[in-house]
Formats: C-alpha cells, sequence, structure tokens
C-alpha cells in the first residue's frame, strides 16, 4: 500500500515519520482518553448536524470508535518479494507452508484492535480466493485455501470488524489499462511524461468490467463486510469511481467505503481522485497537529468524513525476511498522537512465508497494549 508515483524502492515503503517525541506526546492511557472525551465538549452543534453523506452519523461515530485496527498485506507479493511485481510470476510461487488465518484475527483481538482489512488483491494481480474471472489465484497456487473465507470466518469468531482491501492497479490484468508503474519520470524534472510523450494514465472498459465482476464475487459470496478499502482509485476516472461507489454500496449497504488515493496528511480531501468515500485516508504520517476535521464542503453538501492512518508495524508493507518492529516507545507514540489528532489507526502486520504472524511481531503488539491499556 503506497504512493505508485513513488520509486519502487524499500525506502518508499518506509514509515515518514512525523511524530513529535516527548512527556506530552506520550500520556498515559487515562488522560488520552481525558482529552479525548473532553474535545467534543462544545461542539454538540456540529455532532447532531446529520450531514449529506450516504451513512448516517451513528454509523460513523461507531466506525470512529473502533479506533485501531490491523491491515494484513499478504499474498504472492510476500513470496516474490517485491510490493509492486512485474505480473509475470507464477502463482506456483504463492506457497505457505503454515497458513494460520485463525491467528491473524487471534492477534488483532489479543491486541486490543478491533477491526482488520485483508488485501484480498494487491497490485500483483494474485487473489486470496478462487475468482471465477482469471486463473491467477490460489486456486492454482501450492496452497489452495480461500484466505478471504478463512478472513471472514476468523473475524465473525472473534467478533473483529472485517474489511477487504482491493487494489486498483493490476500488473498481470492490464486490459490495455496504463497506470503511473508503465511510465518513467523524467530524470530532470522528476514528474511524468504528458501531452505528446504519453496518454495520461487510465484503466480500460475491459479492466473496469473486471474489476466489478471481482468486486461483486467479494461482496456476494462472503457474507457482511464491514470495510471496503479501495486502493489507488485515481486511475478509475471520476465517473467510473461514482458508479463503483454506489454499486458496491448497493451489494454491502452498511459497509463503509474508503477510496484511498495518496492524501498525505488529510487536510486537502482530492476530490478528483478519490470522490466519493466516506473516510479520509492518511498515509505513512500522521494527522495535522490540529486534528483530523471531519466535516468537508464537497460540491457545496456538508459530509462526516472520518480520517484513518496506515503505517507499517516496521518498514514494509510486505513481509520481508529479517524484518523487525519499529520501537515500542515510537508505536505507542504513534497511537497515542493519532487518537489524540481525530482519527483511527490500521496497523500494517503483514504474516511471514509461512503464513503466520511472527513471533517478534506478536511481541511487539503485547508491548504496545500492555502500554496503552487497551
Amino acid at each position: 500500500m503506497e504512493n505508485p508515483e513513488k520509486n519502487n524502492s524499500t525506502s518508499r515503503r518506509t514509515f515518514v515519520k512525523s511524530s513529535v517525541y516527548g512527556a506530552g506526546a506520550l500520556l498515559a492511557n487515562s488522560a488520552f482518553l481525558t482529552t479525548v472525551a473532553s474535545a467534543g465538549e462544545g461542539k454538540k452543534a456540529v455532532v447532531d448536524e446529520e450531514g449529506s453523506q450516504r451513512l448516517n452519523i451513528k454509523r460513523l461515530k461507531e466506525w470512529e470508535s473502533w479506533g485501531y485496527g490491523l491491515f494484513i498485506h499478504f499474498g504472492l507479493s510476500t513470496f516474490v518479494e517485491k510490493e509492486v511485481p512485474y505480473g509475470y510470476d507464477s502463482p506456483i510461487e504463492y506457497a505457505p507452508d503454515k497458513l494460520d488465518v485463525d491467528q491473524w484475527i487471534r492477534v488483532a483481538r489479543d491486541s486490543g484492535m478491533k477491526y482488520a482489512v485483508l488485501t484480498a488483491k494487491h497490485c500483483s494481480g494474485h487473489c486470496l480466493w478462487p475468482s471465477k474471472c482469471t486463473d491467477y489465484t490460489v486456486e492454482n497456487s501450492r496452497d489452495t485455501t480461500d484466505v478471504v473465507r478463512q478472513f471472514v470466518d476468523a473475524c465473525r469468531k472473534y467478533k473483529i470488524k472485517s474489511g477487504l482491501y482491493y487494489n486498483c492497479y493490476d500488473t498481470h490484468h492490464r486490459f490495455g489499462s496504463q497506470t503511473l508503474l508503465d511510465l518513467k519520470p523524467s530524470p530532470v524534472s522528476g514528474s511524468y511524461p504528458r501531452g505528446n510523450e504519453s496518454l495520461a494514465p487510465y484503466t480500460s472498459s475491459i479492466y473496469q468490467n473486471f474489476m466489478k465482476d471481482q468486486l461483486t464475487e467479494l461482496l456476494t459470496q462472503y457474507g457482511p463486510i464491514d470495510i471496503i478499502w479501495i486502493d489507488n482509485p485515481a486511475i478509475l476516472g471520476v465517473g467510473y469511481r461514482f458508479y463503483l461507489y454506489h454499486y458496491m454500496a448497493g451489494l454491502q449497504p452498511d459497509a463503509i467505503i474508503m477510496m484511498a488515493n495518496y492524501m498525505e496528511d488529510g487536510s486537502n480531501f482530492d476530490v478528483a481522485a478519490a470522490w466519493p468515500s466516506d473516510l479520509v485516508p492518511i498515509k505513512a504520517t500522521l494527522p495535522p497537529p490540529t486534528g483530523h476535521q471531519p466535516w468537508r464542503t464537497i460540491h457545496d453538501k456538508r459530509y462526516y468524513m472520518p480520517g484513518e492512518v496506515c503505517v507499517p508495524i516496521g518498514k514494509n508493507w510486505f513481509y520481508i525476511e529479517g524484518e523487525i518492529p519499529r520501537k515500542t516507545e515510537e508505536l505507542v507514540n504513534d497511537y497515542l498522537t493519532i487518537r489524540k489528532r481525530n482519527s483511527n489507526l490500521l496497523l500494517n502486520v503483514p504474516p511471514d512465508k509461512s503464513g503466520m504472524i511472527p513471533r517478534v511481531f506478536v511481541e511487539a503488539l503485547s508491548g504496545m497494549k500492555r502500554r496503552l491499556r487497551l
């Protein structure tokens, strides 16, 4: 999960820290909760406003109350050790030998998390469910487990809210599309070619139909889904994105839909790249010091749009051999700062090639829970 306009290197997957360390940030959990509770005093008129968004304020406030979630980047990229593979890796490369999806969700529960989001299809194009739209799925891999099924079932078993992630970029199923991954920035200006040099990035109607069919499978075969997380939606264009949003909402009326184009700290919502969306994404950084402002005016209407920060527990989104978590103090500080600034934290904790979340990550999460008294 990353900004595709940056170079495909380890550095671009590194969490760009903007945390401010100090006694003020490292609050005791009780003091932190008091701060959050008092922050809403004197703002009843704003809170009571219903807004023009699809979901009512009660549903969005419920999502905000979850506060802390598990992001799971797992799939073919884990095994070929490339976040953005070239698209020609064999599905046989996907070969977990101790796959334990139940463990992932137990870890979420035991860490004090309330929801989880799984990368059902990242930009490798490989699907963690046996999609009928392609043979590039777990069905033709060394482990044929329907990971989406096990994920959703485990979430229900442990009372964790379930979310499914789908990346609009796909290096395997191109169908004539061209994304920023296909273009090379100028070595002088750093910008991408325009005009006569190249067409702007786009997705073909064939790819859009393919995406719709796959999302139909995900949203009709596994029961209620709480969160639909769409990455890099700018490539779809405004018209198709508007259609797709309402189509998904029709299949899962209670689901909260994230259109997660790259938006830095969430201060400015890029309507052309990500509207419509129920949430504002904040990627690999922190909300502004003044806190996330959920009320947004778009096309002269008021919308309540909560914010979510997603960051990795280490440096990478997919597991890399030898990966270690960041220090407990840093992770605790991130959590407290993000929550104090009126946003949810979706912490990425990737399973390794065996198909389990490594012990070193589990221990880091346990350390966070103890410090935060979750």
